[in-house]
């Protein structure tokens, strides 16, 4: 399995060029799944569903099942957050896990850039960043493709992404 984050400020555009990229990359004959990091209380469950009055109950894990997909819900139930090493473990194998957000952690990441945004540069301080998709070329030569070059950034996916032990 090969991993690559992508990582910038919110509103550069990290989901949509995901979105974009992966069909991309699955065209090309990869099989390909996401971690995406939250960085707020989120849920994927509802109230009134029974599977939400499992987790309310007590329940440390709950799994919800059909014939179209699976989801397993983890209480963390005040432990500390799973670093990405230890989530990473719980995807089945795959050719290449695109990472986005985790923008702290040291694996290999792709750079999203928006001028707009008015935010500064993430690789100046971050030596994992080996590359950036952008609407603008970075500073200090940077690989780079257009946010809009989604072959150019699938290019550069493949190239930069590396090994992950499993």
């Amino acid at each position: 399995m090969r991993l690559i984050g992508l990582a910038g400020w919110s509103g550069a555009g990290k989901t949509t060029l995901l979105a974009r990229l992966i069909p991309c990359l699955t065209g090309r004959g990869l099989s390909v799944s996401t971690l995406k990091h939250a960085h707020h209380r989120f849920d994927v469950d509802q109230p009134g569903k029974d599977s939400h009055t499992h987790r309310q109950a007590g329940a440390q894990q709950v799994l919800v099942s059909s014939a179209q997909r699976w989801a397993l819900m983890t209480e963390l139930r005040g432990a500390p957050e799973p670093a990405l090493a230890e989530l990473l473990r719980h995807l089945s194998p795959v050719e290449l896990v695109l990472v986005e957000g985790f923008k702290r952690d040291g694996h290999p990441k792709i750079e999203v850039f928006r001028a707009a945004n008015g935010k500064p540069w993430l690789h100046p301080e971050d030596p994992a960043i080996r590359a950036a998709a952008a609407d603008t070329p970075p500073p200090g030569g940077l690989p780079h493709a257009g946010l809009d070059d989604i072959e150019g950034v699938a290019d550069l996916v493949l190239r930069y992404a590396a090994p992950w032990p499993s």
